[in-house]
């Protein structure tokens, strides 16, 4: 038995200890001899908690009170019956770390284990779609299925990995040695379904691919990269919450033009993306995949990020499902047997 991965004993005064410093776990243990404070700083997640009790009597401390000081730590959920988290590799180790903090359970390495037998399929791979795919491959997901022809431009280079050597190659090719750069066993290929697709677009979603995705059953995220800002959502589970159709109803509904605005924004040179709203947006759409893959809640039905210059701080928005939509009314037939494959 452990501390949990990540987690520090911290000297407060000659008497006091605290283990770790967010106030979600954090505890803070008082009232101790100094011997007792010597004990428990000498324990870092390496520390075998059974064999600090039996050898407690060296450190002048009774193992009885050494026992009811590790019982106080397990009370506290501070500890860890698993193997340490660094039989993981890489930067999956990391999630995993903070995951074995997070989850009641304790097990982060198994949560990240069971992404590396998940499909993502990433559409549209300029800076903010090259950002999702590689923080989705640093975090463990096994299965990056990437498209996009186009080739880099110089304007992609920057933060989310494209160098200006790059500039001319197809963008999927590029991506796909710069995922494996990060993570050596991630996979490009697979004959299975993806899990969920990112829809990365420029200026506005294709009216034709999201429903699409709806009446497969397959979950997706969109991702639009607009004139001066980027919009990071919904995560459309389809039959739950509203779908990029429905986004597109309320706003012709706001705008009788805008299906016109959509056609003229569907064809023309594309956006630029700023480094560092790429960046954001980059970390919010590979959050949400990671969530909605590992069963957790993630953004939310019908909700959206928009990311602006200068401050580039996320602003939510949430979306009703559009009642001439029809989008939640999949047949619990098509959904079952997609979740089944």
């Amino acid at each position: 038995m452990r501390l949990r991965a990540g987690l520090r004993v911290l000297r407060c005064t000659a008497t006091e200890v605290q283990v770790g410093t967010d106030p979600r776990w954090a505890v803070r243990l008082t009232d101790l001899t100094a011997a007792e404070a010597d004990l428990l700083g000498s324990v870092d997640p390496r520390t075998d908690l059974t064999a600090l009790v039996s050898g407690a009597a060296v450190g002048g401390v009774d193992p009885e009170r050494a026992t009811v000081l590790v019982a106080l730590l397990v009370d506290a959920q501070l500890t860890d019956q698993r193997s340490p988290v660094a039989a993981l590799r890489g930067p999956a180790s990391v999630d995993a770390e903070v995951w074995s903090l997070l989850r009641a359970d304790g097990d982060g390495a198994g949560l990240v284990r069971a992404r590396a037998d998940r499909v993502v399929a990433v559409l549209g791979l300029g800076p903010t779609g090259l950002g999702i795919a590689v923080g989705l491959a640093a975090a463990g997901v096994g299965t990056l299925l990437l498209d996009d022809e186009r080739p880099v431009r110089s304007s992609d280079v920057g933060g989310c990995g494209y160098r200006w050597s790059d500039a001319g190659s197809a963008r999927e090719q590029v991506a796909a040695r710069l995922l494996r750069d990060v993570a050596p066993h991630v996979s490009t290929a697979t004959d299975r379904r993806p899990d969920l697709v990112v829809l990365v677009e420029d200026r506005v979603a294709d009216p034709a691919r999201g429903p699409a995705l709806v009446s497969g059953a397959t979950p997706h995220l969109g991702v639009v990269v607009r004139e001066a800002d980027t919009v990071v959502g919904p995560l459309v589970v389809p039959g739950k919450g509203a779908c990029l159709r429905c986004l597109d109803l309320h706003r012709t509904d706001a705008d009788g033009s805008w299906p016109s605005l959509v056609a003229q924004l569907s064809t023309g040179a594309t956006p630029g993306e700023p480094a560092v709203t790429a960046a954001v947006c980059a970390g919010i759409g590979a959050a949400a995949v990671l969530a909605h893959l590992d069963g957790l809640v993630g953004l939310g039905p019908g909700v959206t990020y928009e990311v602006s210059l200068p401050d580039a701080v996320p602003r939510r928005r949430a979306w009703a499902v559009h009642p001439e939509c029809g989008c939640t009314a999949l047949p619990a037939s098509l959904v079952g047997a997609r979740r089944a494959e």
